[in-house]
C-alpha cells in the first residue's frame, strides 16, 4: 500500500479544489482591477516560475558555500548569483540576501550593529516612516531607545536642524533614513554629517525607491550611509523578500550574523532564487526605461488629483508614491479605499502627517505607479485613474457611478492584460 496519494508528485491545484478557487480569484482580482498600493507590484513569469521552483524543497542555512547542511550545489550557485547581482546592480561591495523581508532585514541589522537598549533616531510612523524603524509594539520598539524625527509642519519635508537638534539631544547609535509614506527625496549627505558629529551608524532603507536609486533616478545612498536595506518586490518587482547592502568589510561579521542566526534561520531558497531574477531583469537597460515611465506616471497622477482639488502632501512627488489629503472631501481614507475598491482600483487608507485622525481612519491615502506602470499603463491612462479617483471621492456612495468607473478600468485592464 503506497504512503503517497495518487498524484502526490503530478497533481497540480485541481487536486485542492477550495485552495484553487481562492488563487483563481486572486488572479482574476489581479487581471481585472489596477494595483496602487505602494507596497506591491507585478512580478515577471520569470520570477514566478523561479520562487515556485523545487528550490522549495531545499533546507541550508550559514552562507554560500559554507553551509552546515550539504547537497548545496546548486543552492550556493543561486544564492551567490543573487549576492553578485544585488552588488552590481546598488555599486557596492557587500550584499547579504538572505532577509525573508524587509522588516528581517532591518532587525538583522539593528540586532548586528547595536546593543540591546541604544538609541535609534528614525523617522516617526505618522510622517511616514515605517513600523520595524521603532514602533513601540515592535520589537525593536521594545528592545532599543526610540527617538523620533518628523517634518516640518508647513513644509511637510524633513527638517536637519530638526533631526540635528534630536541628535545632540539623544546620541543615537543610529540614524534611520527612509520610510513607506514620504514621497521625497532624502539628503542622505547631511544626515551622514549629522551621524558623524554624534559618532552615529546611517541606515538608509530604500525598499520605496531601490529601483529609482538603482538607475539612477534617486540619490544615491552610499557612499553616505553604512548599511542599506531593501525589500525585493515593491520598486524592485520581484519576490518578496529583504537585501543588506553595505561596504565596509568591517561590519560584514556583524551583519551576517545579525541575519543568521539573529533573527532567522534557514533561507528561503525559493525566494533568493526569485530575488536573482528580478535583480536580473533590473540590470537590464529596459528597467531604467521602466523607472523613468514609473516617475512620469506618478507626477502624471498627483497633477490630475491636484487639477481635481485634492492637495497632494509636499505639493508632488520625486519617488512613485504621494499622499492625497482627504479633508476637502469630508470623507475618511478607510471610507475613500472601500469605494475605490468597488470601483476596481486598489489603494490604502494612510495617516497624514499631524493627522489628527487615527489610523484605521486616517485623513488620506497613499498612492503608488508602480504596478501601472508595469502593466504598460502611461500618463493618459493615469490622468484617467486620477479622474475616476476624483469621481469615486466626491460621491462614494453612488452604487451606479461606481459600476460604470469599474467597467472602464476591466476595459484599460483588458487593454493590458497580465499573465
Amino acid at each position: 500500500m503506497s504512503i503517497l496519494h495518487d498524484g502526490y508528485f503530478t497533481s497540480g491545484l485541481d487536486g485542492d479544489p477550495e485552495l484553487a478557487e481562492a488563487l483563481r480569484g486572486e488572479m482574476r482580482r489581479q487581471q481585472d482591477g489596477i494595483e496602487l498600493i505602494a507596497s506591491e507590484n507585478i512580478v515577471s513569469r520569470l520570477v514566478l516560475e523561479a520562487q515556485g521552483s523545487v528550490l522549495t524543497n531545499k533546507t541550508v542555512e550559514g552562507p554560500p558555500y559554507g553551509r552546515y547542511y550539504g547537497g548545496a550545489e546548486f543552492a550556493d550557485a543561486i544564492e551567490a548569483l543573487a549576492i553578485d547581482r544585488a552588488r552590481r546592480l546598488f555599486g557596492c561591495r557587500f550584499a547579504n540576501a538572505q532577509p525573508h523581508s524587509g522588516s528581517n532585514a532591518n532587525a538583522g541589522v539593528f540586532l548586528g550593529l547595536l546593543k540591546l537598549g541604544d538609541a535609534i533616531l528614525s523617522m516617526n510612523v505618522a510622517a511616514g516612516g515605517h513600523i520595524s524603524h521603532g514602533h513601540p509594539a515592535t520589537l525593536t520598539g521594545r528592545d532599543y531607545k526610540i527617538a523620533s524625527y518628523g517634518v516640518n509642519q508647513k513644509t511637510e519635508r524633513i527638517d536637519l536642524d530638526d533631526v540635528r537638534d534630536l541628535a545632540l539631544r539623544h546620541r543615537p547609535k543610529l540614524i534611520v533614513a527612509g520610510g513607506s509614506a514620504y514621497p521625497r527625496a532624502i539628503d542622505f549627505a547631511g544626515l551622514r554629517a549629522i551621524a558623524d558629529e554624534v559618532d552615529a551608524l546611517v541606515m538608509v532603507d530604500m525598499a520605496h525607491f531601490a529601483g529609482l536609486v538603482a538607475t539612477r533616478l534617486y540619490p544615491d545612498p552610499f557612499p553616505h550611509a553604512h548599511v542599506v536595506t531593501t525589500t525585493t518586490y515593491k520598486s524592485l518587482r520581484g519576490a518578496r523578500g529583504g537585501l543588506v547592502l553595505w561596504n565596509d568589510d568591517g561590519l560584514t561579521k556583524k551583519i551576517n550574523a545579525g541575519i543568521f542566526p539573529g533573527v532567522q534561520g534557514s533561507v528561503m531558497l525559493h525566494g533568493v532564487a526569485g530575488k536573482a531574477a528580478c535583480l536580473g531583469e533590473a540590470l537590464r537597460p529596459e528597467f531604467r526605461n521602466y523607472n523613468r515611465a514609473v516617475l512620469d506616471n506618478a507626477r502624471a497622477l498627483s497633477n490630475a488629483l491636484a487639477a481635481a482639488g485634492l492637495r497632494i502632501v509636499t505639493g508632488g512627488t520625486d519617488t512613485s508614491l504621494m499622499l492625497v489629503d482627504l479633508t476637502s472631501r469630508g470623507v475618511t481614507g478607510d471610507v475613500a479605499a472601500a469605494a475605490l475598491e468597488r470601483a476596481g482600483l486598489a489603494v490604502n487608507k494612510n495617516l497624514l502627517p499631524f493627522d489628527w485622525r487615527p489610523p484605521e481612519s486616517p485623513s488620506g491615502l497613499r498612492l503608488s505607479s508602480n504596478a501601472g506602470t508595469t502593466r504598460g499603463l502611461g500618463v493618459g491612462e493615469f490622468q484617467s485613474i486620477g479622474r475616476w479617483i476624483d469621481q469615486v471621492l466626491r460621491s462614494p456612495n453612488d452604487a451606479l457611478m461606481i459600476l460604470a468607473i469599474r467597467d472602464e478600468v476591466r476595459e484599460l485592464c483588458r487593454r493590458h492584460s497580465i499573465y
